[in-house]
Parts: C-alpha cells; sequence; structure tokens
C-alpha cells in the first residue's frame, strides 16, 4: 500500500518562486532507508509515473541523500526523460547530488 496525498497548493520553499508542481506526493511509511528504496523502486515499477514527488524531509540528510540517488537512478532507467520531485529537509541533499548530474532529480526543502 502506498501513501499518497494530493497537494493543490502553492507553497514557497528556499529559492525565490520555486513551488513544487501540483501532483501526488508519495510518502515512504519507513525511516529505514532500505524499505524507503524498496518501497518507492515497488512504486515506481507498479505504477506509470514519469513525474511523481517523493517527501523525505523527515529522514535525516546522509539517509536522503542515499534514497534519492538510489530511487532517481531506478526511475531514469524506465523513464529517460521523466522526473522526481524530491522533498527534503535541507539543501545539503541538494548539494551532494549536484556533481552526480541527475537530470531527473529537483529538490524542494
Amino acid at each position: 500500500m502506498y501513501i499518497v496525498k494530493e497537494i493543490y497548493m502553492s507553497h514557497q520553499y528556499s529559492t525565490p518562486n520555486a513551488a513544487l508542481p501540483t501532483c501526488d506526493i508519495l510518502i515512504p511509511n519507513t525511516k529505514n532507508p532500505n524499505q524507503a528504496i524498496e518501497y518507492i523502486n515497488s512504486y515506481i515499477d507498479k505504477t506509470r509515473c514519469e513525474e511523481f514527488s517523493v517527501d523525505i524531509s523527515f529522514m535525516n540528510i546522509i539517509d536522503a541523500c542515499y534514497v534519492s540517488t538510489m530511487c532517481s537512478t531506478k526511475h531514469y532507467i524506465k523513464y529517460p526523460s521523466g522526473k522526481i520531485n524530491w522533498l527534503v529537509s535541507s539543501e545539503l541533499v541538494k548539494d551532494f547530488s549536484k556533481d552526480m548530474s541527475l537530470g531527473n532529480s529537483e529538490y524542494f526543502c
């Protein structure tokens, strides 16, 4: 079972004029990074999700980097032109991931 909630409001994030797109947000129901990866990858495998959002803002920075990198890679294999919007707790996650050139990921705090 997936926890998905619909977001229909424009919320300002740390980047001026940046807002998380209006779409469903997937929220892993675990703080364990390996279980979160299984959960998100299962969602990618079972649904048509060229573009979707994932809220991992409850995870620490290291786990959020690990989860977003692994799942973005999986998503890119299935949807090379797709995109995942990651809701994270810190700009450090974005800074960590920028050198890996994950073109299908965008980070919001």
